[in-house]
């Protein structure tokens, strides 16, 4: 017989697994939040949600973030674009990502002086050339992630 206190607790665990199985930026440590002006490593944590495999995963880096160095990232290719005073602004990683399997890239930076809420927006494109925007533009199905600077 099932122990309803037993079997709705996991229940909500599968789900949020589940439902959390998208792209995220957190701290290397798994958190989703830091201090003002701290240097972090991050991680981009991708996830092929498809039949089909991931090929390429772009990166809009937010405004106030300093990106320094980036791990490398066996497999795949690293292109970066850079404002007029040097400053990264955006990531593309080229590889693959197969079905039932995620990649993770590993970049330091500086976070904004002041507290506030940093959102990233993810851009990851499938072998068939269809992209999925986890950038907030429809946030029920593509949510941007998010850090939460104290």
């Amino acid at each position: 017989m099932f122990n309803l206190k037993t079997v709705l607790p996991l229940a909500a665990a599968l789900f949020l697994s589940v439902a959390g199985a998208h792209a995220t930026v957190r701290t290397e440590t798994g958190l989703t939040e830091s201090a003002a002006g701290k240097s972090e490593t991050y991680r981009l944590n991708v996830p092929t949600e498809k039949e089909i495999a991931t090929t390429q995963i772009r990166l809009v880096v937010p405004a106030g973030v300093v990106i320094s160095r980036f791990q490398v990232t066996p497999g795949f290719t690293r292109t970066v674009k850079k404002d007029a005073s040097g400053l990264v602004t955006e990531v593309v990683w080229k590889g693959r990502v197969a079905p039932m399997e995620y990649a993770r890239f590993f970049f330091q930076a500086k976070n904004p002086a002041a507290a506030g809420e940093v959102v990233w927006k993810i851009y990851q494109t499938y072998s068939d050339g269809s992209v999925v925007a986890w950038d907030d533009a429809d946030p029920a199905r593509g949510p941007a992630s998010r850090t939460t600077v104290k």
